[in-house]
């Protein structure tokens, strides 16, 4: 872990992790907003991926909805990186306190996370919409359980993502939790994120306590605020040794 962050958090007693899509890519996750990302959907599908993921898109549209998801969204050989594995082991050790996180893919849960704030939700469970039967990933992706890429509950109803799509509002609980643990931590780290995506980026301004630290590989409006700032890739200032 680089020197300056471990000084830091030695230091602190109420650690939060705030993540977007920079903590992912370590693991082969595409980032969608990419300049490849927005190239190959509107080539692949037509369409840009803001509309795909919104819910007018998905209400009229549910078969390309499903097939862009599948195939861009749902990465089931993706692992955990050192990043998640540093934020588990200091959750452990009690110092991190909890992660809230812009992404999708499970992966800080997958890496030993309790305390995971999903802003965006996740892509692990889905929901009929008809009765409300919770189903898993697994479901979804069998096309048994599909009419043109679409999955449907026993009961007939469509299964949708438990994903927050554009145009859906975040999970009022969520957000609550995510704007006590940044009111009440001593240290906030902000990786791999630039900041831009709201209301979630909003959230860092509740932050209140000792130091600001932002790991991302390009700068971000916070810079000036923070307490330490470096720009490398997560997983390498973060990796903790065995």
């Amino acid at each position: 872990m680089d020197s300056r962050l471990k000084e830091i958090i030695d230091k602190s007693n109420n650690v939060v992790f705030f993540g977007g899509a920079g903590v992912s890519t370590e693991s082969n996750i595409p980032d969608f907003r990419s300049e490849d990302g927005l190239y190959n959907a509107k080539q692949n599908y037509g369409y840009s991926p803001e509309q795909m993921l919104s819910r007018t898109f998905y209400n009229n549209n549910p078969e390309l909805f499903y097939k862009y998801y599948k195939e861009n969204l749902i990465i089931p050989d993706a692992q955990p990186n050192d990043a998640h594995k540093a934020l588990a082991r200091l959750e452990e050790m009690g110092k991190l306190k909890a992660v809230i996180t812009q992404n999708i893919d499970g992966l800080h849960q997958k890496a030993g996370s309790k305390v995971v704030y999903e802003l965006h939700g996740g892509v692990a469970m889905n929901h009929c919409e008809s009765c409300g039967k919770t189903y898993h990933v697994e479901y979804i992706m069998n096309e048994v359980n599909c009419e043109n890429m679409v999955p449907y509950c026993e009961c007939g109803g469509r299964i949708k993502p438990n994903v927050v799509l554009y145009e859906e509002p975040l999970d009022s609980d969520v957000i609550e939790g995510a704007i006590s643990a940044i009111a009440n931590c001593d240290t906030l780290i902000i990786g791999g994120t630039s900041l831009v995506v709201y209301p979630a980026a909003g959230f860092v301004n509740y932050f209140r306590g000792d130091n600001l630290v932002l790991i991302n590989k390009t700068p971000t409006g916070m810079d000036n605020n923070a307490t330490l700032v470096i720009y490398d890739a997560i997983g390498k200032v973060m990796k903790m040794e065995d």
